[in-house]
């Protein structure tokens, strides 16, 4: 059975770093492009970051580029997000996901993807 269990949320403050952690059991882990999407009370699912299968190509929303970085340990099937200089706005259910797709330019689209994690909580304290 399939599951993609993440990991790392919490509460946060302004200008905070925090660590998503995304494990995996995926038969042929490195097949998968691996993505990070979010979503806050009341909107949709947005894509966050995507990574490659061998993690040598990274994409980012444009919100979040600069701040955020994924990476991938496919020895441990594991994918990463490493939030930096968080801001209010960045509260919401993260979660990851894989896809099979080949298309990079697919993988913005929440659609494209197989396999989803139940999400973490990333939340700001006044």
């Amino acid at each position: 059975q399939v599951q993609l269990v993440e990991s790392g949320g919490g509460l946060v403050q302004a200008g905070d770093s925090l660590r998503l952690s995304c494990a995996a059991s995926l038969r042929a882990f490195r097949s998968y492009a691996m993505g990070w999407f979010r979503q806050a009370p009341g909107k949709e699912r947005d894509f966050v970051a995507s990574i490659s299968w061998s993690g040598d190509n990274t994409y980012y929303a444009a919100s979040v580029k600069g701040r955020f970085t994924i990476s991938r340990d496919n020895a441990k099937n594991t994918v990463y997000l490493q939030m930096n200089s968080l801001k209010p706005e960045d509260t919401a259910v993260y979660y990851c996901a894989a896809t099979l797709v080949r298309s990079t330019g697919s993988w913005y689209n929440s659609l494209m993807y197989n396999y989803w994690g139940q999400g973490t909580q990333v939340t700001f304290s006044s």
